[in-house]
């Protein structure tokens, strides 16, 4: 039955601790930390012991997606480190993630479970960013990999928290080699699957796989990957068996209902990694093929129809499109201009014909009612001054501003994947649409780009009707429901 031990292990005595002393935090806050089935077999694996009854791993590689209370287990096993582990004396243990902001969540979660526990809190003193215990010396420290590297320190656990975000493994090098004069050391590494397979995650989950596999022997290190396989490519991630296959908070305290939104809202590639636990492509393609095409109208903008003009410009070397968007529901798209280097033609040879981009600025001004012009303005500073100037309302929207685009985005993924627009089928417009691409980063946000820098196969028609659909959304009436500061 899961929970039970079935090898020799220091589990139960971490359980016990854990159920004894702590409390839940979050929407559960000071309830009982009664452990799941889940949880004990992961703990049971992370302490088995070897014959001669010391920890058996040295360092434990742990997968899980989202939403498995991964930081809380993490804190729990941070706290037993610090108070009750007799494996080392003067224990030190590190928090340490891939940013300061992500460490302070393990940081924040150990103090909380201290500081709600009369009887942890008599023996500790809780600092900003350390704790101690006074019964053995202990102490409990943060770092982070966007740190200076952490010499010196000797750490006889060390819990990394969403390893996938680390970008090199030297901090990861420093704190395995500070531990490597303690009895037994553990070096326990949490993390959420990756896109790239050479990174420090991705290494350190192929070097698990073989030990996994028997073609390593490596009895001190230590993995257990709940997710989908290496081999599952072609998968159904709609499925609900395999949503329950790769969460094993999926009878305890996962929510269906949840599952099933996540799905609605989130493109496949996150949803494989984050909610599933499958490793992804750096890039992968923003629509599943056919999505975009199947919202193709014969409906056309009628002349006087409220419409918001989105512009996505370069001055060189790449395209400037022009997007009109309907302000009324349902909201229809279509391709008022695309200016793009000519097949062939030196990139040093042609510009953007910013007269000609004016001037069919210019006339959709005259044919609708445009509430307003929202564009990006870089390099087109002029352009847009110009056209300021004469009167027109113009709109600053910087697609470098990553929170924002990140939400009108996901606006605009929401709008396409539920049907709730369409567009005027222009062939350039599904050809920028069939070359989007998602470039995840964690520090950034998610965002539409190309599948490579420099690419010939070009995106501007995306990002410019991702614009004109954010800002459409702001218009009621005669007025935006969320004022702008207009270009003047």
């Amino acid at each position: 039955m899961s929970g039970e031990v079935t090898m020799n292990s220091q589990g139960p005595e971490v359980i016990t601790f854990i159920e004894e002393f702590l409390t839940l935090g979050g929407s559960f806050y000071g309830e009982p930390f009664n452990l799941f089935p889940f949880q004990k077999d992961i703990l049971n694996q992370i302490y088995e012991l070897d014959d001669q009854g010391r920890r058996k791993h040295r360092t434990f590689l742990l997968g899980l997606s989202r939403k498995q209370a991964k930081t809380t287990l993490t804190a729990a096993c941070g706290v037993f480190h610090l108070i009750a582990d007799q494996a080392d004396k003067a224990p030190v243990a590190i928090a340490a993630a891939g940013d300061r902001q992500q460490a302070r969540l393990v940081f924040d979660e150990v103090r909380r479970m201290i500081s709600m526990s009369p009887d942890l809190q008599e023996v500790c003193d809780v600092f900003r960013s350390e704790i101690r215990c006074n019964i053995n010396g202990g102490v409990f420290r943060v770092v982070s990999a966007d740190a200076a590297l952490q010499e010196g320190l000797n750490p006889s656990f060390v819990a990394i928290d969403e390893y996938h975000r680390f970008k090199n493994k030297d901090l990861f090098d420093v704190l395995t080699l500070g531990s490597a004069t303690r009895n037994q050391p553990l070096t326990l590494v949490i993390s959420t699957a990756g896109h790239d397979l050479e990174s420090p995650l991705g290494e350190l989950y192929q070097y698990g796989r073989k030990v996994e596999s028997g073609e390593i022997d490596d009895p001190t290190f230590g993995f257990k990957w709940h997710g989908l396989g290496d081999n599952e490519n072609n998968i159904d991630v709609g499925d609900p068996d395999v949503w329950a296959r790769c969460n094993p908070a999926w009878d305890c305290f996962m929510n269906q209902e949840e599952m099933e939104s996540a799905f609605k809202r989130t493109h496949e590639a996150a949803f494989t990694r984050y909610r599933l636990n499958g490793w992804t492509r750096a890039e992968t393609a923003w629509l599943q093929n056919g999505v975009f095409e199947g919202l193709a109208s014969t409906r056309r903008l009628e002349p006087g129809e409220r419409i918001v003009l989105a512009l996505d410009g370069a001055w060189q070397n790449d395209a400037t499109a022009l997007v009109a968007c309907s302000v009324d529901e349902p909201r229809h798209l279509e391709v008022i201009g695309l200016w793009e280097k000519p097949e062939g033609q030196s990139a040093m040879s042609w510009r953007t014909p910013i007269p000609d981009v004016k001037a069919v600025i210019i006339e959709a001004f005259e044919r609708y009612s445009v509430v307003e012009l929202a564009a990006d303005p870089w390099r087109l500073e002029s352009l847009l001054y110009d056209l300021s100037d004469s009167g027109y309302p113009v709109t600053e929207f910087s697609t470098n501003a990553l929170a924002r685009m990140t939400q009108a985005t996901q606006l605009a993924y929401d709008a396409i994947i539920g049907g709730d627009i369409t567009h005027d089928g222009s062939p350039e417009l599904i050809r920028h649409f069939s070359n989007a691409v998602l470039r995840e980063d964690p520090r950034r946000g998610s965002r539409i780009t190309k599948d490579r820098k420099g690419s010939s196969r070009k995106v501007d028609l995306v990002i410019a009707s991702i614009i004109a659909l954010h800002r459409a959304s702001f218009w009621k009436d005669e007025t935006p429901a969320q004022p702008e500061l207009l270009i003047i």
